[in-house]
């Protein structure tokens, strides 16, 4: 059973829960779309953590590599025809290349545009982190962003991971939200000739980026990407339906 929850969006709503929002045909009236299918990343130990995890290259954790097996697993249940080589793309962050070729999508182009929102100097910090040493109460990246901390958090650092491996942690001046949709219709448009021609194509990338696009897909407010739970290796699907843009799946 589905827990929907109904959320308001400029006057309209769509529903969002854990599993599925909708499960409709990629057809409208004429030719079918392809589907857009967006793949979270495996668990690494700062998904785990609460840490923010933008552009800190982060390998997965053994968990996390088999929900990524896992995922594929799922994926290829879900669209049995599979992805063209030509409509296989990735974040070139280490954390969502590993994903790919653990869920058997093995010729994916790394695309840019997929790096995970740059959190700048939230960068590895909890978000409990960030208000105490920003002194901006309740801090949140949503509401605040990265371009609301003070400069002296701006500092870079290195920090030993569970596994013994060290990762460089840089803390710059971020992206605002707005930064991010604005990159989101950069991926849109660099897949849609493809989905326009009929093919499913896949992205896999992290948990902020890939909600953005989703709302930039919709057409509604950036905002809204905060209501879409996306958890680590889980999938989602966007497309059309009678002529409208719509999610297909969600965290699935």
């Amino acid at each position: 059973m589905l827990n929907s929850i109904d959320v308001d969006v400029n006057g309209g709503s769509f529903s969002a829960d854990s599993y599925a929002i909708q499960d409709v045909p990629a057809t409208c009236s004429g030719a079918p779309e392809g589907r857009l299918v967006l793949l979270r990343h495996g668990q690494t130990v700062w998904s785990e953590s609460g840490q923010h995890t933008g552009r800190t290259d982060i390998p997965l954790t053994q968990v996390g590599r088999n929900q990524a097996i896992s995922a594929g697993a799922r994926i290829r249940q879900a669209f049995p025809n599979g992805f063209s080589e030509d409509c296989q793309f990735v974040s070139p962050l280490i954390r969502a290349r590993q994903t790919a070729q653990l869920a058997g999508f093995t010729h994916c182009t790394p695309l840019e545009y997929a790096a995970e929102w740059d959190y700048g100097c939230a960068e590895g910090r909890t978000r409990k982190d960030v208000s105490a040493l920003s002194g901006v109460e309740s801090w949140d990246v949503w509401k605040d962003g990265p371009k609301a901390l003070p400069d002296f958090m701006s500092d870079s650092s290195e920090e030993v991971l569970p596994s013994g491996e060290t990762v460089k942690v840089v803390r710059s001046n971020g992206e605002s939200l707005q930064d991010v949709s604005n990159r989101t219709q950069k991926i849109i448009d660099s897949v849609l000739p493809k989905l326009k021609s009929g093919k499913d194509v896949i992205i896999v990338a992290h948990a902020h980026i890939l909600r953005i696009l989703a709302t930039r897909w919709l057409g509604v407010d950036a905002q809204q990407a905060r209501l879409l739970r996306l958890d680590t290796a889980h999938y989602c699907a966007l497309g059309t339906y009678k002529g409208d843009r719509v999610i297909v799946r969600w965290n699935c």
